[in-house]
């Protein structure tokens, strides 16, 4: 047996002007190698307020949270190969549909969606984007 120490990967944090300061101990997006892993951004102008309208307006808000996000790191959330959505409710998930096709490229990433009925804010959205 080698008594090596592991190789740690190299883990690059992103912290962009105009997204909200994270809510806890985390970053809103971490790169390592040829990916971006950016974590879930509401619908919050970069003061942490919710953005006015309605439904649209805040899935708006989220994903150019992320499209802030990955344009920081040097990528496009064009680029992303996975979508996890946290939405209160399905009665707005046609319209989420139609708003995320607006953001992401072909091919479509993948992505998961979980209704969190306990959620307080219409939709919170992570990515996965390669760069």
């Amino acid at each position: 047996m080698s008594s090596a120490t592991p190789r740690q990967p190299v883990r690059l944090a992103v912290r962009p002007a105009g997204v909200p300061a994270p809510a806890g101990p985390y970053s809103p997006g971490v790169v390592v190698g040829e990916l971006l892993f950016i974590s879930g951004q509401g619908p919050f102008d970069e003061t942490g307020t919710v953005v006015a309208g309605g439904f649209d307006e805040e899935v708006r808000a989220a994903f150019e949270n992320l499209a802030r996000i990955a344009a920081a790191a040097g990528g496009d959330l064009r680029n992303a190969v996975r979508i996890g959505g946290y939405i209160k409710d399905y009665d707005g998930f046609a319209r989420y549909n139609e708003i995320m096709r607006e953001y992401v490229g072909e091919p479509l990433p993948a992505r998961t969606t979980i209704p969190v009925p306990t959620l307080p804010i219409s939709i919170e959205l992570d990515a996965v984007v390669a760069l």
